[in-house]
């Protein structure tokens, strides 16, 4: 369910604002994403993995106040960073 340091790294390469950028909020919201996708697959086999589901939930709104906060900021940032990972809102 959490993600191989292999994929993070692509993740920070695509996503970062400059080098050795972590913290940024593109980088967490892309890694919550990829985090939020694999525990979806997981429940496509495991309907009954409610402890799991609780996880799922708090990564969700995490990523949700990040992109808020995000929007807030800069909305043309938060416009294209919505767009890159396919994020409906």
């Amino acid at each position: 369910m959490s993600i191989t340091a292999e994929r993070k790294q692509v993740l920070l390469k695509e996503y970062a604002q400059k080098a050795g950028d972590t913290g940024s909020p593109e980088v967490q919201v892309a890694i919550l994403t990829e985090r939020i996708a694999n525990l979806t697959e997981h429940f496509k086999t495991h309907t009954k993995d409610n402890h799991s589901r609780r996880g799922l939930l708090k990564l969700v709104s995490q990523r949700r106040s990040l992109l808020d906060y995000l929007k807030k900021k800069d909305e043309g940032r938060y416009k294209t960073l919505i767009e890159r990972l396919g994020i409906r809102r």
